[in-house]
C-alpha cells in the first residue's frame, strides 16, 4: 500500500512539474496547424443567431485548455459588429470532458466540435465556426509594380531572411521609396501561453520609421500597440486581427512628408486596410521607435524582429506619380 501511494505521489508531482514547465514556455510557437494541438482547433470565430439576432464570438486560446472569449452583437468585427458603439461581452472558460464551456455575465456557451451553443438568460442559439479570409489575400501585383518578395528571392532585402518560401523577420529593403501603394501578407504564429507584446510580435515600418504593429491581438481591444495600430500614434478604427496562423493583409496608401529645404511643411500620411477593412484613413504620422531613421524623409520597408517567428509573403508596391 505504501509503495502504491508513493508511486501515485511521484506521478502527481511529475505531472505538476510537466504542466508547470509547459505553461511557463511562453515562447512556444507553432507554425503549422497540424502540430498546434486541440486548443488551436477550438479557438477561432463563430457566427450564428442568438434568438432572432445575429451574433459573433471570438474564442482565444490561453494555453492548457483555457480560453477567453468575446461576444459581439450583430456579428464579428468588420462583419456586422458596430465598432463605434463598442458593445461586447467577455466570457472565459476551459475544456473538460470533450467540450469547452465558457461563461461571463449573462452569457453561457458550450463548444462541441465546430458548434457553439450560446445562451443569454432564457435566449439560446447555435453558432458555427467559420474561417474568414482577407478579400485581398493572394492579390496579384499590377503591371509596373515593384515585386519585393514573391517567395523565390530575397535579393531586394538586407539581410535576406528566406524561411522556405516565406520571408522571415528582421530585414529591410535595400531601396527607399517615397509615395506608393503597398500590398503585404503576414502570418502570426500560434503562441497559446504568451500574451500582450510577447504573442506573435513584429512590425511593418513604412519609411523605416512609422510602425504599423503586427501582433497576434485576435480578440483584444484594438490599441495602438496591437495589430493594425500605428505604434504610439493611433489605434485602429476596428480590431480586424484574424486568428493566428491565418494569412492576413495590409493594403497601404502612403504619402511621404513634404519639405521646404530642411523644414517639414506637411507630415507623412497613410491609409491602411487590414484584411480589407479601413483601420486608418488619411492619418498624419509621427515617427515611432524601432526603425533605423526618424528624419521623415523617404526610407525603406522594414520588417521588425521582435523575437517571434512571424512570416511574410506576396509583398509588392506601386510607386505613385
Amino acid at each position: 500500500m505504501r509503495l502504491t501511494l508513493n508511486r501515485m505521489v511521484l506521478a502527481t508531482c511529475l505531472l505538476a512539474i510537466s504542466a508547470s514547465s509547459w505553461g511557463q514556455d511562453k515562447k512556444q510557437a507553432f507554425l503549422d496547424a497540424k502540430d498546434a494541438g486541440p486548443d488551436f482547433v477550438v479557438q477561432g470565430e463563430y457566427v450564428g443567431k442568438l434568438g432572432d439576432h445575429a451574433v459573433g464570438v471570438q474564442v482565444i486560446a490561453k494555453g492548457a485548455g483555457k480560453f477567453d472569449g468575446v461576444v459581439f452583437p450583430n456579428g464579428l468585427p468588420g462583419a456586422g459588429w458596430d465598432a463605434e458603439k463598442k458593445v461586447k461581452h467577455k466570457i472565459s472558460g476551459e475544456t473538460k470532458d470533450g467540450s469547452t464551456k465558457l461563461a461571463g455575465g449573462e452569457f453561457e456557451g458550450t463548444i462541441t466540435g465546430d458548434t457553439l451553443a450560446l445562451k443569454q438568460g432564457a435566449t439560446s442559439g447555435e453558432l458555427k465556426k467559420i474561417h474568414r479570409a482577407s478579400p485581398t489575400v493572394g492579390a496579384k501585383p499590377p503591371e509596373g509594380a515593384i515585386i519585393l518578395f514573391d517567395g523565390t528571392s530575397v535579393d531586394k532585402w538586407n539581410p535576406g531572411k528566406l524561411e522556405g518560401n516565406l520571408m522571415g523577420v528582421g530585414t529591410r529593403t535595400k531601396d527607399v521609396f517615397e509615395n506608393y501603394t503597398l500590398h503585404l501578407e503576414f502570418r502570426t504564429p500560434f503562441m497559446p501561453f504568451a500574451g500582450g507584446q510577447g504573442r506573435g510580435n513584429s512590425g511593418m515600418y513604412l519609411g523605416d520609421q512609422y510602425e504599423c504593429q503586427i501582433l497576434d491581438s485576435f480578440g483584444l481591444e484594438g490599441a495602438d500597440n496591437e495589430c493594425g495600430g500605428i505604434y504610439s500614434n493611433s489605434k485602429p478604427k476596428v480590431n480586424m486581427c484574424l486568428p493566428p496562423l491565418t494569412w492576413q493583409t495590409y493594403d497601404v496608401d502612403f504619402t511621404c512628408a513634404k519639405f521646404e529645404g530642411d523644414k517639414v511643411v506637411a507630415p507623412a500620411k497613410v491609409t491602411i486596410k487590414h484584411n480589407g477593412v479601413i483601420v486608418h484613413e488619411n492619418l498624419e504620422l509621427k515617427t515611432t521607435p524601432g526603425g533605423s531613421r526618424n528624419d521623415q524623409k523617404p526610407g525603406g520597408l522594414f520588417l521588425q524582429d521582435h523575437g517571434d517567428p512571424v512570416r511574410f509573403r506576396n509583398i509588392w508596391l506601386v510607386l505613385k506619380k
